[in-house]
């Protein structure tokens, strides 16, 4: 009994100190304070300057975009990958799983640059497309909706797919009616991470997104070199909404993953 409040203590002592700078953000977030530190009063000053902010709006409004691009043609080409590896012969699979696990063990700074050398200085892409950004971005998610998809094959009775077309159904109906509702919950699971890359990533972004642009991540970076005060403290007010988000959104999935369990054992 000692032993396991002690491992208890252990992973809550890990979990806390993991939370602890969110958790002081998001309180600083709710006063007046212009720096982490400085005692201030209850304020939401912060929340209401984002929310009235064309510049900070704007930057929101345009990463939202991007990372809903970014994850729809991430998780067609991983699911597509996933299906594709599951049903080939285990040398191809093998290949396909090998060279899906270059770009996750890959440094972002190395994808980045890559990308930005091929399409930009070498196919003399203009620079003030986003077709670089979208592209570096989803060669970064689409190997994590692939990981996401490939365990809900593996689970999934292999037959039924042969079986729908032994029953006449043709191969793009059969995987559309049985094989993508047995991946639901990869899919989806795929689709939040990409969104959260996307969300997240700064070193692609910088190397291949246009001038003009900003996502969230490189915005947060360039905001830290002289930018105003207010834009300053109403970042702390949007890292914690992100954050709030995302807490809501791994319950949420959590429960529906559970409910389902439940639901496939009755």
């Amino acid at each position: 009994m000692t032993k396991k409040r002690l491992q208890n203590l252990f992973l809550a002592t890990i979990l806390f100190l993991l939370y602890l700078p969110i958790i002081i953000l998001a309180v600083y977030s709710f006063t007046d304070s212009a720096m982490i530190g400085s005692i201030g009063h209850f304020s939401l000053k912060n929340y209401i300057f984002l929310s009235k902010s064309d510049e900070l709006r704007q930057m929101i409004a345009g990463t939202v975009i991007l990372a809903l691009v970014v994850s729809v043609l991430s998780v067609i080409l991983g699911t597509a990958g996933a299906i594709g590896s599951f049903y080939s012969n285990s040398k191809l699979k093998n290949t396909i799983q090998l060279i899906n696990q270059i770009p996750v063990v890959n440094a972002d700074v190395v994808t980045g640059f890559s990308i930005c050398v091929l399409l930009i200085v070498f196919f003399h892409m203009d620079k003030n497309t986003y077709i670089p950004l979208i592209i570096g971005l989803v060669s970064l998610c689409s190997p994590f909706v692939y990981l996401s998809v490939i365990p809900k094959l593996k689970q999934m009775d292999p037959q039924l797919y042969e079986a729908a077309l032994d029953l006449g159904c043709k191969p793009m109906r059969a995987i559309r009616k049985i094989i993508l509702p047995q991946l639901l919950p990869g899919i989806v699971s795929g689709f939040m991470m990409s969104v959260t890359l996307t969300l997240d990533d700064y070193f692609i972004s910088t190397y291949t997104k246009p001038a003009v642009f900003d996502t969230i991540s490189t915005y947060v970076v360039n905001a830290t070199k002289g930018a105003r005060t207010e834009i300053k403290t109403a970042l702390w007010a949007l890292s914690t909404i992100i954050f709030i988000i995302v807490v809501i959104a791994v319950v949420f999935m959590n429960i529906s993953a559970s409910k389902n369990v439940r639901d496939h054992n009755k």
